[in-house]
């Protein structure tokens, strides 16, 4: 875990306010925001060994938790896209310093790109590290390769479908309102640029996030610097010993 206790920020207008909470390790900058991917929360693997790497470093690392997941409020079902995004930039601007490296995992890279994008006219990230990145994955993974027309009749009907998971007993619900709300958001269909370095690390066995979903990604990012590592038997997880040496070392370079 971190050094300190979460702390609980108010997000959201009037009527649709979350208490996010916040765990922010002091050093100095550049430091890291750490991004969660999907069901996922603060105190995973990868984000506690983000923590220790910063306190060995002297560096700043801030992560979260999204509304719906881990310690801060609100249903998982009541969230998407546009509430996990806009939850992401109000810690950014609240809590991180100059020339910070995001690092997104799953989900959490494409809304550290869609960060990367917003604030882009700040001149405040300093590099991304995306870990199999599930970027449009709402709408490439979910509705258009893994979804039957069943399912998919199911959602647009009932508003939601139960999704088995391979890494929790409960299944993920998915609503209609985080497809919806997903198309708002989408990054593929177009060119995309940064602005900053980035490094994207993929397993070659990752079942939940194809190779080529990855390269997908490079392909649209013709005019930033971007560095492919392929960890050809590594799983979407990417948390093994030697995953996390390579996690921290790519962080390290970018810092």
């Amino acid at each position: 875990m971190g050094t300190g206790e979460p702390q609980f920020i108010t997000v959201g207008k009037t009527g649709s306010e979350r208490r996010i909470a916040v765990l922010k390790d002091d050093g100095r900058t550049p430091g890291i925001l750490w991004l969660s991917g999907f069901k996922s929360d603060m105190y995973g693997t990868k984000a506690d060994a983000l923590s220790a790497f910063g306190r060995v470093r002297g560096r700043e690392v801030v992560r979260f938790d999204y509304s719906g997941h881990g310690l801060s409020e609100g249903a998982f079902e009541d969230a998407c896209v546009s509430h996990w995004l806009e939850e992401a930039e109000a810690v950014f601007d609240r809590f991180c310093g100059p020339k910070t490296v995001l690092v997104g995992s799953s989900m959490g890279a494409w809304i550290a790109l869609l960060l990367a994008i917003s604030r882009k006219e700040m001149q405040r990230i300093g590099g991304l590290v995306l870990i199999a990145p599930a970027v449009d994955f709402t709408e490439e993974l979910m509705w258009k390769q893994r979804f039957t027309d069943e399912i998919r009749q199911t959602i647009l009907s009932e508003g939601r479908w139960a999704q088995p998971s391979a890494y929790d007993d409960a299944p993920y619900i998915i609503t209609r309102k985080l497809i919806e709300d997903g198309r708002n958001h989408l990054l593929l269909d177009k060119p995309l640029h940064a602005g900053v370095p980035v490094t994207i690390l993929q397993g070659g066995r990752d079942p939940d996030v194809p190779v080529s979903h990855a390269r997908r990604l490079v392909e649209a990012m013709p005019q930033d610097d971007v560095t492919f590592s392929l960890v050809p038997d590594g799983d979407h997880r990417l948390s093994r010993l030697e995953d996390i040496a390579l996690l921290t070392r790519l962080v390290g370079d970018l810092l």
